[in-house]
């Protein structure tokens, strides 16, 4: 376990000094892979979610391909959604709620549940995944944050304006809140379950977090992060945040307890390390800068790498998920030049 404490991933996110820059690519396991594919091939998605042995083999491949700093568990935001009452699928779209949250009945019929005993599958692959990597590279558990989950099921799926979520947000906020409470306590303990499981380190993704205004932001979505922040402050690692959009709340996201913060590319990596003094950040090239040339990729990542000196602790990502279409070159030119970065370069 010590030799695994020092490895530059969890060094770079408790502030630690570490020998280089860490790089993990969100979306990491998945379609660009043909090996993902392959496996893919042979269940459907919520399967693959659902089975331990393919699940650790899907987060494995891209550590075995590219040799990433860190693993992150293969599973989808929405797996603690169904033993709630709010089942799922996915088709060629994306996901699809079986049916809508929008009334007071909806919220009511909601449960909060034991994750070990609904979602004790997360839990195996994760010490699968745990004895495999050894202590060679730390894994990465995740949940997605309340109002992301909340845009989903208030939607029925994906959506382009929120009008639902925003018509319940401005009409009736208290049942917004209620909802939000509820899948905080859901997915503060889901997290403690990998937690428990062995994940090192965990990450709150808020995808949709971005679409409020400020105030709203402050006032509905806060709560809900800092109720599952508490819930993990003392569970002994690494809590990561990351809202896409960050670059209006960056005064409301400072005051997170949380030890690092992921940004996309629209913020300025040095405009995040002074936002959040004394923090790690996470980022944040442009996804679609893998379609670029070899040369633009090293120059904007060797960028990046200068940006996280100001940092306290920077560890490398894409400012979103890798595109399916990413060629794999690309990728290998990206992990390369920033695993060769050292400072002064």
């Amino acid at each position: 376990m010590d030799t695994l404490q020092h490895l530059p991933y969890l060094s770079a996110l408790r502030c630690e000094p570490h020998e280089r820059t860490p790089i993990w690519i969100m979306r990491q396991a998945g379609r660009y892979l043909p090996e993902y594919r392959a496996v893919r091939e042979k269940t459907s998605f919520i399967g693959l979610c659902k089975t331990p042995e393919l699940a650790c083999e899907v987060t494995l491949q891209p550590i075995r391909r590219f040799g990433f700093d860190a693993a992150i568990l293969f599973s989808d935001i929405l797996v603690p959604l169904e033993p709630m009452g709010a089942p799922f699928s996915f088709d060629d779209h994306g996901p699809r709620m079986h049916h809508t949250v929008r009334a007071a009945a909806d919220v009511d019929a909601l449960r909060v549940v034991d994750s070990r005993e609904h979602t004790g599958y997360v839990a195996e692959a994760v010490r699968m995944i745990k004895r495999e990597l050894g202590d060679r590279t730390p894994l990465i558990g995740f949940a997605g944050a309340p109002f992301t989950l909340a845009a989903y099921m208030i939607e029925g799926g994906g959506s382009k304006d929120y009008r639902h979520l925003k018509a319940m947000l401005y009409s009736d906020p208290a049942l917004l809140s209620r909802l939000l409470d509820k899948l905080a306590d859901q997915i503060t303990d889901y997290l403690l379950m990998q937690v428990e499981a062995g994940v090192d380190a965990v990450q709150i993704f808020d995808t949709w977090g971005g679409i409020l205004h400020p105030q709203d932001y402050e006032r509905v979505i806060m709560p809900g992060l800092r109720r599952i922040l508490a819930g993990l402050k003392d569970a002994g690692v690494p809590r990561v945040y990351f809202l896409k959009g960050s670059a209006p709340y960056l005064d409301h996201v400072r005051t997170l307890d949380a030890e690092a913060f992921g940004v996309d590319w629209t913020l300025d990596l040095a405009v995040a390390a002074r936002a959040y003094p004394g923090k790690a950040v996470q980022g944040n090239l442009d996804p679609l800068c893998l379609f670029g040339s070899h040369e633009e990729i090293r120059r904007r990542a060797l960028e990046i790498c200068r940006a996280g000196r100001d940092a306290a602790g920077h560890v490398f990502n894409l400012g979103h998920g890798i595109l399916p279409e990413a060629p794999l070159d690309a990728v290998e030119t990206l992990v390369a030049t920033v695993q060769a970065y050292r400072e002064g370069d």
